[in-house]
């Protein structure tokens, strides 16, 4: 790897490390930016050692914050989107017309399937691995369809908040009465979203000690929203007269449960026992392949315990342990529906 695009990855790990970028997508960006980078000035003469490239990218960002998941989602969809082009370039014209045919495509077309002839000379492969002649011509090759299968991903990223937000008028009815927490960009926009069909009111819950529920209460009030600011603590005592909790995502694993930010537990808590239905709002890139059945505080970020408890209350902190975790686990069982760029899936089918 070329020292240029190797000091853009540990500039990028550095502020990693340091939190100088947080949150899914600012983080699934960012990533996106430096392996666009890193494979477009990389050498490489076969298809095994840019994978390698990218998998030696992906962990030197994931072991520098492990708690950012869509890093090592975002690698990981790279690599899909990799392999795919490759196959496409590769196969040619033979892989297109032998993938065209399914048994849907059959029914529907309701005649006999038809097999044209492909001429030997579109059967081979127009890209050539580990030539001696020309190490550099794979790459060559190669690199045009890998920077279109990128922009594709970063397409995806760039629109996710409008692909989520469109169908929000299904989801939310006039005079309803909505729970919301946090300042989150999905929920956002997909609550102004409904808001140019109908008329509802939103609660927001403050979030302390972060407070990012004035935020959006703000943004909210700015767009013509009926909003309320209530304290936390309020939260089972309104639960019995809102109709939906509507919630962001930090990540969203396998088994369906979910890490968000620190109060979401308690809100999905009090809407299960109010029967209350708890959607959540979130990017497919913030879906993970984890599985986290062994212990609900292992992926959990802490962060600055004098922001719950003043270091001046001296003789209170000597005696207690003070914890601020930025998320919470909300188990599969509080979550009714995950409403993503790709439609809407219950937690049973997020492993799929």
């Amino acid at each position: 790897m070329a020292s240029e695009t190797q000091r853009a990855v540990e500039s990028l790990a550095w502020k990693l490390r340091r939190r100088q970028i947080v949150g899914s997508r600012a983080t699934a960006l960012e990533t996106l930016l430096v392996l666009r980078q890193v494979i477009s000035k990389s050498r490489f003469s076969n298809m095994e050692q840019l994978v390698s490239i990218i998998r030696g990218v992906g962990r030197r960002l994931v072991e520098a914050q492990p708690k950012e998941h869509s890093v090592g989602n975002t690698v990981r969809k790279v690599l899909h989107h990799i392999r795919e082009e490759y196959h496409i370039a590769t196969q040619g014209a033979a892989a297109a017309s032998s993938n065209g045919f399914s048994i849907s495509n059959f029914v529907l077309l309701g005649q006999p399937r038809k097999n044209p002839t492909v001429p030997k000379s579109e059967n081979k492969s127009t890209i050539k691995e580990n030539d001696p002649d020309d190490p550099d011509s794979f790459a060559r090759s190669l690199k045009p369809v890998l920077m279109e299968a990128i922009q594709d991903v970063l397409d995806d990223l760039e629109t996710v908040y409008d692909n989520i937000s469109k169908n929000a008028q299904s989801h939310i009815h006039s005079d309803e009465i909505i729970l919301t927490l946090g300042m989150s960009k999905t929920v956002e926009a997909f609550l102004i979203s409904a808001a140019h069909h109908r008329n509802y009111t939103v609660m927001v819950l403050e979030t302390a000690p972060s407070y990012g529920g004035r935020d959006m209460s703000k943004t909210l009030s700015e767009a013509g929203i009926s909003t309320f600011l209530v304290p936390d603590s309020s939260v089972y005592g309104l639960m019995s007269r809102v109709n939906k909790v509507i919630l962001g995502a930090h990540a969203i694993l396998a088994n369906g449960g979910m890490f968000a930010i620190t109060g979401s537990l308690l809100a999905a808590t009090a809407a299960r026992v109010h029967s209350t239905p708890v959607v959540v709002c979130a990017g497919q890139f913030k879906l993970t392949p984890l599985w986290n059945l062994y212990h609900e505080y292992g992926a959990l970020d802490f962060g600055d315990p004098s922001q719950v408890l003043g270091f001046e209350e001296g003789a209170l902190v000597d005696k207690v342990d003070v914890v601020n975790p930025f998320y919470d686990y909300v188990p599969p069982n509080l979550v009714d529906a995950y409403i993503t760029n790709d439609g809407d899936h219950p937690p049973s089918s997020i492993y799929r």
